[in-house]
């Protein structure tokens, strides 16, 4: 598969970025323009297209162009690309129209199906090159928590059909499959795919230090599921592993940022990759230490109890760690270009919708008032990450970039 193929493939992710972005805009212009649509039909809509349609396409379409030996393996990676194109394309012309029904729940399932596919080829298909890679190893752990976070959906008609929506355990499934998602598969495949980065580069990290890393990387992200039980008012024990997975995560990014702080400039960055890498340091130290804080019985509380502030959260892991991290490695391998116009535009409007978000928590937390048209003022913020992400695929659209050769 030609380099351009991966390009149009990228072209396809950041498309259901946009998507997903109009959706939410929507979703924040219901209550001012009192559309007629059903709102959590959208949000539905709007989730899934986010979380599957830009981060897991672009996610897997770095993998292949990094991992896998491509003479192989590039007519059946086409094969599972196009049919997740087919489930994907489904969800979103019945997840808005219908929310959980037959036709949504048939396209989800088997996009579970078809992501299991694509796991299977993966490892099928890993360069030989690369089988001692320690960017390979996270990966594959990757995979796996991939795997490990579907059997929160598949649970979910079990539980709906039993004990009901309403029950613990109907929230439990979804906070599991999150989780896994963000923690696990996304947050990890990022980091797989930047040791592979800093590895190309002949920079090394020695076996003690990187098991030392991964042990305590794995540690944090399974005992952290236990921060999403905290709201159930669990016993004290539920509260220690939660605090030992917070910590263990804590440990392993300083770890990380030892092994990297004083040879950052030997990956021969641009001032744009630079700004987003470093974007990503700031944004994964942030969220390391709200993790921390929810560890905490009266934070973990609040938390649960206000819904603002587990959006903010959410958003500040999904726009901001994870999208940046993507950009920054779609750039870096000239896959896709983030400019810097682009970009200020995406970063402004994430960082004042996430200032509004958490205000309007801390507010109801501190009884303060709230801004005067912060409902209008969120929605317009909103737009300009559209605005951000329209300039970044016009621009890609347009301009035709040098590419690397490829890895592989």
């Amino acid at each position: 598969m030609k380099d351009k193929s991966y390009r149009s493939h990228l072209h396809v992710a950041m498309v259901y970025f946009l998507v997903a972005a109009i959706l939410g805009l929507l979703l924040r212009f219901y209550a001012i323009l009192g559309f007629n649509f059903n709102y959590k039909f959208v949000v539905h809509g709007h989730s899934h297209i986010a979380l599957l349609g830009w981060v897991y396409v672009a996610l897997t379409t770095l993998l292949h162009f990094c991992f896998l030996e491509k003479k192989k393996s590039n007519r059946t990676y086409k094969r599972i690309f196009w049919c997740t194109q087919a489930t994907l394309v489904g969800m979103l012309f019945s997840f808005p129209f219908q929310g959980y029904a037959l036709f949504s729940i048939v396209f989800s399932t088997l996009f579970l199906i078809v992501s299991y596919v694509y796991v299977h080829h993966f490892w099928k298909n890993i360069d030989p090159k690369y089988k001692h890679s320690k960017g390979l190893k996270c990966v594959k752990a990757a995979l796996i928590y991939m795997v490990i976070s579907s059997l929160g959906p598949w649970t979910l008609g079990a539980i709906m059909n039993s004990i009901g929506p309403n029950s613990i355990w109907y929230r439990l499934a979804i906070y599991f499959y999150l989780h896994f998602q963000y923690n696990g598969w996304m947050i990890l495949a990022l980091l797989g795919l930047f040791l592979f980065v800093w590895e190309q580069y002949g920079l090394k990290i020695s076996k003690k230090t990187f098991v030392r890393l991964f042990l305590s990387l794995n540690v944090g992200i399974t005992f952290t599921f236990f921060l999403s039980t905290l709201w159930t008012n669990p016993s004290f024990w539920y509260y220690t592993l939660a605090g030992i997975g917070a910590i263990a995560q804590l440990y392993a990014f300083a770890c990380l940022w030892r092994i990297i702080k004083h040879r950052l400039s030997e990956l021969s960055m641009s001032k744009m990759q630079s700004s987003l890498l470093m974007s990503v340091i700031i944004l994964v130290s942030i969220k390391i230490v709200l993790q921390l804080l929810t560890v905490l019985p009266y934070f973990s509380n609040m938390a649960a109890t206000i819904l603002d502030l587990t959006i903010g959260y959410l958003h500040l892991t999904f726009l901001g760690v994870i999208s940046i991290g993507l950009f920054f490695l779609m750039d870096y391998l000239k896959l896709f270009r983030i400019s810097q116009k682009s970009y200020l535009w995406y970063m402004l409007g994430f960082i004042l919708t996430e200032i509004l978000i958490f205000y309007k928590g801390l507010a109801a937390w501190q009884h303060w008032s709230l801004i005067k048209g912060q409902t209008i003022a969120l929605a317009v913020f909103s737009l300009l990450i559209i605005v951000g992400l329209s300039f970044m695929l016009v621009q890609n659209w347009r301009k035709s970039w040098p590419l690397h050769n490829d890895p592989a």
